[in-house]
């Protein structure tokens, strides 16, 4: 019944999480340091540009096949793989010194998608002879761009691309076409189609895992917030309600029954001589007897009744749809169970048993009213003697 040391890693994790920077994109992991996810960001990072080199490398294959084939020269083949090389090479730099870490857009996508839009225009201007290998690296662009884009800024990007590709198209009178004369060109623009569509499954799959691993983040992080309402709820020594959850169910309980006429009846049960044991026994001892008496409890009552810690060594315990009869007996019988129960075993010597107050609803009446009452007639028990119940 007690919180554990993960209980609390649980509320620290989930916590962060939602503290955290902006557009984190649920990368806090359970545990881990502020320096440990700034590496693992700068990893990703590398893993992106590594990737985006890769297929800058593609396009550069099918350049120098149609550059075999004659269709471009080899000059052009060489300015491309510069300007690319340029690219990746400037952001990595940004990238390694940490700077981005600031950013929202921590991955820089939007800057480098834009900078290999503008990139890829200048070639198809360049070299329209071989406009279809830099028309199909706009489409993958527009593939990375739509993984993290907002939507405001997917069409702020459609839109940059639009107007770029229809300049080229219907101002700038450009020879655009797909080689097709020679052997070679035809086989460069078959490559051109097949590592297209290639490069946009991968997308394609990288964003499913992707999607994969939020959604299972996500799930973490429901399970971690939901703990986290359950911790707030519970008493940590002894597993029960605390007393501002239990107050508020009695104060529900109560409008409820007045609602429909229904008995609701409370008792506040409180643990005789506890100071002895703590003073006589020590204090682990004491917590070890808080924790069997709520396990105790919990065990012996219906799954409709409320138990909570009032305070202290003093309990409440909310009876829903119970005649004050009927509760007074369960009572009895609770008190019996703990009487009875080898409280030695923590102990030579110790015995346990407990004292109750009993009160039901009166019409009309408030949760301080009914519990006013409960606390005489616990009052009342006390003064009889101890291990019995009294009733308001």
């Amino acid at each position: 019944m007690k919180t554990s040391d993960s209980d609390s890693e649980i509320m620290t994790t989930a916590t962060s999480s939602i503290q955290g920077p902006a557009n984190s994109d649920f990368e806090l992991v359970e545990g881990e340091l502020l320096p440990e996810m700034l590496m693992r960001r700068l990893k990703r990072r590398r893993q992106t540009l590594a990737l985006a080199a890769a297929s800058h490398l593609v396009n550069v294959a099918l350049l120098v096949v149609y550059a075999a084939a004659g269709t471009i020269s080899a000059a052009i083949v060489y300015a491309f793989a510069a300007c690319a090389a340029g690219s990746v090479g400037f952001f990595l730099a940004v990238s390694e010194t940490g700077v981005s870490n600031r950013w929202r857009d921590h991955h820089f996508a939007g800057p480098y998608a834009a900078t290999t839009f503008a990139l890829l225009l200048a070639f198809i201007y360049i070299a329209p002879q071989v406009a279809v290998v830099f028309l199909g690296a706009l489409f993958l662009v527009a593939n990375v761009v739509a993984l993290r884009a907002t939507p405001r800024q997917g069409v702020g990007a459609w839109t940059m691309m639009t107007v770029g590709v229809a300049f080229l198209f219907l101002l700038a009178d450009l020879p655009l076409s797909i080689p097709f004369g020679s052997a070679t060109e035809r086989f460069g623009t078959l490559l051109t189609f097949s590592l297209t569509v290639g490069r946009s499954m991968f997308i394609g799959i990288f964003a499913n895992s992707l999607r994969d691993t939020l959604y299972r983040r996500r799930v973490e992080l429901e399970a971690a917030y939901k703990r986290i309402e359950e911790l707030a709820e519970l008493d940590e020594l002894t597993g029960s309600f605390n007393r501002r959850c239990i107050m508020r169910m009695l104060d529900d309980e109560i409008v409820r029954a007045q609602r429909s006429k229904s008995p609701c009846t409370v008792a506040l049960i409180d643990l005789d001589w506890f100071k002895r044991i703590n003073d006589s026994f020590g204090h682990p001892t004491g917590d070890e007897v808080l924790r069997t008496f709520a396990i105790t409890m919990f065990a012996n009552i219906r799954s409709i009744d409320k138990f909570g810690r009032y305070g202290g060594e003093e309990f409440l315990l909310v009876l829903p749809d119970t005649p004050h009869d009927m509760a007074v007996q369960m009572l009895d019988r609770l008190r019996s169970i703990v009487a009875t129960l080898d409280w030695s075993a923590f102990s030579d010597g110790l015995t346990v048993t407990i004292s109750a107050g009993v009160a039901t609803l009166g019409p009309h009446e408030t949760p301080d009213t009914l519990l006013a009452r409960a606390d005489s007639a616990l009052y009342a028990a006390k003064e009889r003697g101890r291990n019995r119940i009294a009733s308001a």
